[in-house]
């Protein structure tokens, strides 16, 4: 049977094979038990946080899991529809043993998804996620009586994450028009109210969220709209989040996208100047932009690359001590604020950055040059012999010996597909191209199945 977890929690058609409402039930079980009782005293009564994004299934799921909690003993806080870095903030806010956030994320509406929080409101690690997949089904003793938990209406949790963000912020916004597009989720009743708080002049988009139309043309995946609310409106910057706003993209005030790589830039430079970057390091993956590299070795910033993923990220942001670290997609994490990338804080330092300096968006992305980037997946390939492959090996150094520094090429393959991804970066679009295409061809002739 393969494993339930994939890279950021379960997640897939709700109601569907996977994601019911029996499972639901059956892993909060297993997660009250795994969790709940994680370094804790004897007679210890197991605390958890509980949100969701704004999705129809999100009702039935979220039920679900807090009847399968209380069940077994664990007095729940349901904190509603919040941010996914909300219910992380909460979770190590309130002292409760775990979290719970029901979302899929930038996904449709029709999927759904459950992730988990441990103490402190950090990601789980894969081995206590396997702890919990093989407790699933497992006989266990029922608590009865006043043992059984109390579920509780956690109204204020909207506000205190409210208050914990301008707390954090480092100066007002006062002067700026800001362009905000919820994604009709979880941002929707929260972004466009921090940034007023905090001094700007909002403008919402897709925040009408009426659980069918979550990332229905509208949030970081959908940039259109946003882009002509920000020049219709002659605002200074738009802020676009996913269903669940733990990331964030920008648009400039001509309408150009400003994407993960350039807003960790643009952080990065300004933690550094306020002395908040630790070690005078960045965290990326191996797919954030050559000219993201460049741009940060010139302003004396050192960057740390890890596997594609937030999780990994993450993993050496905590091993290192680092403050910040994040992903092109525009999942930014500050962990000097939070425990996992948080769209809305994101926006906010970014718009902090613009007020305090006086510079545009668009001028503060000019800390770097995007190089042109290409990528091409080669589909029914074995893609286990991509590194073994030594024809293909020789033609890969090949490559990046004629880029000679200006460029970079990177094979990587999926992780649930027979599939190799290629992706170069060159000085020109057709060079990039011309390159991606080549090496395509030689994965195709040397890993065909």
């Amino acid at each position: 049977m393969s494993r339930l977890f994939g890279t950021d929690g379960v997640r897939g058609l709700a109601n569907g094979p996977v994601i019911t409402a029996e499972m639901a039930l059956s892993m909060s079980v297993a997660a009250a038990r795994v969790l709940g009782q994680a370094g804790a005293t004897p007679g210890h009564r197991p605390k958890a946080v509980v949100g969701r994004d704004p999705r129809a299934s999100g009702e039935f799921l979220a039920a679900a899991v807090v009847a399968g909690l209380a069940s077994a003993g664990v007095d729940v806080y349901n904190a509603g529809v919040l941010p996914t870095p909300a219910v992380a903030y909460l979770t190590a806010d309130t002292g409760a043993d775990f979290g719970v956030m029901l979302s899929a994320s930038h996904n449709a509406m029709p999927d759904n998804g459950i992730k988990f929080f441990a103490r402190g409101g950090h990601k789980l690690a894969d081995e206590v996620e396997d702890q919990i997949e093989a407790a699933m089904g497992e006989r266990w003793a029922r608590p009865i009586g006043a043992d059984v938990g109390r579920v509780v209406a956690m109204q204020e949790g909207h506000t205190r994450y409210i208050a914990h963000l301008l707390r954090v912020l480092p100066n007002q916004l006062d002067g700026l028009k800001v362009v905000i597009d919820g994604a009709h989720g979880a941002a929707s009743m929260v972004s466009p109210e921090i940034f007023r708080l905090a001094g700007a002049e909002v403008i919402e988009i897709g925040t009408a969220p009426d659980g069918l139309n979550i990332n229905d043309g509208y949030g970081s995946t959908h940039l259109g709209p946003l882009k002509a609310a920000v020049v219709a409106h002659g605002a200074d910057l738009g802020i676009a989040h996913d269903g669940d706003a733990d990331r964030c993209l920008a648009v400039d005030a001509a309408g150009v996208e400003v994407d993960g790589d350039q807003i960790m830039g643009i952080l990065a430079v300004d933690m550094k100047e306020r002395g908040k970057l630790a070690h005078d390091t960045l965290v990326a993956t191996v797919m954030s932009n050559l000219g993201l590299l460049q741009a940060m070795e010139r302003e004396g910033i050192r960057v740390l690359q890890t596997g594609v993923g937030d999780r990994y990220v993450l993993e050496e942001m905590r091993a290192g001590g680092y403050s910040l670290g994040g992903e092109q997609s525009g999942h930014v994490i500050m962990l000097d604020h939070g425990t996992t990338g948080d769209g809305v804080l994101t926006g906010l330092m970014l718009a902090a950055r613009m007020a305090a300096t006086g510079r545009t968006i668009a001028d503060l992305g000019t800390v770097m040059t995007r190089l042109p980037q290409v990528l091409v997946n080669v589909r029914g390939v074995d893609k286990n012999r991509v590194e073994s492959d030594e024809g293909l090996q020789d033609t890969v150094r090949r490559e990046e010996a004629a880029l000679a520094g200006s460029g970079r090429v990177l094979l990587r393959k999926s992780g649930t597909e027979p599939l190799v991804r290629v992706m170069v970066e060159a000085p020109t679009q057709d060079e990039a191209d011309a390159v991606a295409h080549r090496l395509a061809g030689v994965v195709r002739e040397r890993l065909t199945l």
